[in-house]
């Protein structure tokens, strides 16, 4: 049964997902926001909901590998999704006509990975009232991040403009829907979300016992995977509206959202410092996360390139990445 109302949770969050990135996608067309910051802000935030109940689920029934595992896993998760895309669309080549400003986003997600990976190896027990100062640092990180992030999307340089044609991955009629439906739309998808976030974590939690296969490895890549899916959708979404900034906004901003339940989850954990407690093992999917990370912002950083095969090999590492952490994580 545990599987069944796993497998509902699981298309109820994709249901959700659609209608936040067409909602989404309205409020960056017909608002002064932008692809960057919608996808960087809001929607990250909200495809994130399923992690944020998920996570704090996972630590008030006691099982802190769940927690850290289905927050590192999902930003894996996300990277991997990116490349698939980027693979499928290769010849549109997606982060060449996506806005450098990314760069600032994927820079601070990497940095947060590393605080994370660092804490996970050093294992500090520095807290202050149960809350571990390695997650009160990811939060200050996180809100400078999004200071620097919500400059650049107002000043800084657009993305490089190029002919219709290009950009149009697929053709998507406007739906006529004003901005005042689309928030209320947005607000109903993001709560849709996190009720089934909650059944994906307690469900998870049985599947590991059930299965035998280990908290820390159904976190990291079961739950995680499955708590990703709106990300999945949201990019799609958003690339038939051939808004490329707000698929590649929703996918390096909920790495960083990411971040930031390790906090939240350490808030709700009583029984130490959540990172503290957290299986060593999860120091694989970190490692993997930056490296894929590092890929992505060399990527973004590079100038165009000539070939359709010269583009791909970013996004060719990223899902061979993938494919190796989730073996030595079955492995370990």
């Amino acid at each position: 049964m545990a599987f069944v109302w796993f497998a509902l949770a699981a298309a109820i969050t994709v249901f959700a997902a659609i209608k936040l990135s067409n909602y989404a996608d309205v409020l960056s067309t017909k608002t002064s926001m932008g692809g960057l910051l919608v996808g960087t802000l809001l929607l990250a935030g909200a495809t994130s909901l399923p992690e944020v109940t998920t996570s704090v689920s996972a630590v008030l029934i006691g099982n802190p590998d769940i927690a850290i595992g289905n927050v590192v896993g999902s930003n894996m998760f996300n990277l991997f999704i990116f490349a698939c895309f980027d693979l499928a669309y290769r010849r549109h080549h997606l982060l060449e006509l996506a806005g450098r400003n990314h760069l600032y986003t994927a820079g601070t997600g990497f940095v947060l990975m590393a605080v994370t990976y660092l804490s996970l190896l050093f294992r500090p027990e520095w807290g202050v009232f149960g809350v571990g100062l390695d997650s009160i640092v990811l939060v200050v990180l996180y809100a400078i991040g999004m200071v620097i992030v919500g400059r650049v999307s107002k000043s800084g340089s657009p993305a490089p403009a190029v002919p219709v044609s290009d950009t149009a991955v697929t053709s998507d009629e406007d739906d006529g829907i004003t901005v005042r439906r689309a928030v209320i739309g947005f607000s109903l998808a993001a709560l849709l979300i996190m009720g089934a976030g909650t059944v994906l974590s307690i469900m998870g939690d049985r599947i590991a016992v059930i299965t035998g296969l280990g908290s820390s490895f159904v976190g990291s890549f079961l739950i995680a995977a499955t708590t990703s899916l709106p990300e999945a959708v949201s990019v799609y979404v958003a690339l038939r509206a051939k808004n490329v900034n707000l698929a590649l906004g929703s996918i390096l901003g909920s790495n960083m959202f990411n971040m930031l339940i390790i906090f939240i989850s350490d808030l709700f954990y009583r029984d130490g410092q959540v990172l503290f407690m957290a299986d060593p093992s999860h120091q694989i999917t970190a490692l993997v996360v930056m490296a894929l990370s590092a890929i992505l912002l060399l990527a973004i950083a590079r100038k165009k390139t000539a070939s359709h095969a010269a583009y791909i090999v970013p996004s060719v590492l990223i899902v061979i990445g993938y494919f190796v952490a989730s073996y030595l994580m079955f492995q370990g």
